[in-house]
């Protein structure tokens, strides 16, 4: 079965390393600034010829209260009036960038991200809507896969409606926990009611799917506590469900200076964490689809899982990777072919450039042979847990075995400890080494090194 988890402890403490989440590979660290709104519309010409679909992110960053855990691109402010001139700049991206689409390139993925989008008004959500569908062939059928991000604090049944209006069929929720002394602990006050209350709304209003994203090791949390969520989450029944690890970083995130480092749960206690959420999971019938991610069996992505055909890309595990994706807004990037390009992450070095009538585009990279070969090894081995060396040397005019010759010693290692099972056909991922899937795919990537390995979370 695709979904069975081993649980390990010993090997789960020796491959616990830090590393990337393989939303993209190279991964953004790699990006360099000498990429420019040149090359991204260059890409888009491609993709134009090419007729490729397309998916869109749009990030707006507002919030109007930080949480102290949050390492999102985000501007704290309870000043509405802020969202206005963003937004005007925001629509004058997606007037030059669409001038450089075809209206035949269907907009299959559409996903608003923060940030917190509902910050904005609805007649801001509705104008917004309303110049993408003026500028890009976003499908009227329900037929696309539109996703909006949530936190339920800053939303209701009217803005539910609103959504479902515009065309979203998707929704992720912010909950992170239910247990108000960790949520004071973070600054994050939200009843499980008010959960409750969109949950039903989007079920009532016909959205195709609801997640959940929760966190462990957040300050305060116990097992017993972080298990009494993960129950009330799962009676609320959402499709899908993200249980991210918190990475303590505040030399890099200046929000987490204020979480003291007494306060966070012991490492014996997060993988406690972890393993009990695993097991209620697991026990009320949802799937590991992998990096942190559960599904419903009868949700898309555990079906595209188990038909070979899932992917990742920058907005996750994703049915839509065969997609160009363009993103709009402060810090967004976006990857087209074989170029991956950010926006300028400083909301007002981004409005002045685009106030300026250019495209805000600062950095990225392209990639070559080696990066594609590495990509789709890293993409199957993460999405399916096992790689046949065939397809890659057929792909890519390889001998897997000579190309990887440097790895052998390591995937023999990761053979014999039983994370994974190495043939001359190809690898398989065991049971145990399902989780520390991340730690295998760090293997293939050419970058990595220890002073990058410091810039990411650990595995578990």
């Amino acid at each position: 079965m695709l979904d069975t988890i081993q649980w390990d402890a010993d090997l789960i403490r020796r491959y616990d390393l830090a590393g990337p989440r393989y939303t993209s590979y190279p991964t953004a660290v790699q990006f360099q600034d000498d990429i420019g709104p040149f090359d991204l519309l260059h890409a888009l010409r491609d993709s134009r010829k090419a007729g490729r679909p397309l998916s869109l992110y749009v990030h707006v960053p507002f919030c109007a209260h930080i949480c102290y855990y949050c390492a999102c691109n985000k501007v704290i402010t309870k000043d509405r009036g802020r969202a206005l001139p963003y937004l005007e700049k925001l629509e004058r991206e997606i007037e030059i960038i669409s001038r450089y689409v075809d209206r035949t390139q269907p907009i299959e993925q559409l996903h608003f991200g923060g940030g917190t989008p509902t910050f904005l008004s609805h007649d801001e959500l509705r104008r917004l809507m309303q110049h993408l569908r003026q500028h890009f062939n976003l499908l009227d059928d329900d037929s696309g896969d539109y996703s909006i991000e949530i936190d339920p604090r800053e939303a209701d049944w009217s803005t539910m409606g609103l959504l479902r209006e515009l065309g979203f069929n998707r929704v992720s929720l912010g909950v992170q926990d239910l247990d108000p002394e960790v949520q004071r602990a973070v600054n994050r006050l939200q009843t499980l009611e008010e959960t409750r209350a969109i949950v039903e709304a989007a079920r009532t209003l016909q959205f195709r799917s609801v997640n959940i994203d929760l966190i462990y090791g957040l300050p305060k949390q116990t097992p017993e506590r972080f298990a009494r969520t993960v129950a009330e989450v799962i009676a609320l029944q959402p499709d899908r469900l993200s249980l991210f690890n918190y990475a303590h970083l505040p030399e890099r995130f200046m929000p987490q200076r204020r979480i003291s480092s007494d306060d966070l749960p012991s490492p014996a206690d997060k993988l406690a964490m972890l393993q009990n959420s695993i097991e209620q999971l697991t026990r009320a019938g949802y799937r590991y689809i992998g990096m942190d991610h559960f599904a419903l069996p009868d949700d898309e992505l555990a079906i595209a899982q188990e038909e070979g055909t899932l992917q990742r890309n920058f907005q996750g595990y994703t049915t839509h990777g065969h997609c160009d994706l363009i993103g709009l807004g402060v810090s967004a990037i976006s990857q087209i072919g074989d170029l991956y390009s950010q926006n300028d992450s400083d909301i007002a070095s981004y409005q002045q450039t685009l106030g300026n009538g250019q495209l805000a585009t600062r950095r990225g990279l392209h990639c070559n042979a080696d990066d594609r070969l590495r990509r789709a090894v890293i993409q199957q081995l993460i999405c399916h847990f096992e790689l046949r060396f065939a397809d890659i040397e057929q792909a890519h005019d390889v001998v897997f075995r000579d190309y990887f010759e440097a790895l052998w010693p390591e995937l023999e290692q990761l053979h014999r400890d039983g994370l994974i099972e190495l043939s001359a056909e190809g690898i398989q991922v065991r049971p145990a080494g399902r989780l520390l899937v991340r730690s295998l795919c760090m293997l293939f990537d050419r970058y990595l090194n220890d002073q990058v390995r410091q810039r990411f979370s650990r595995v578990i």
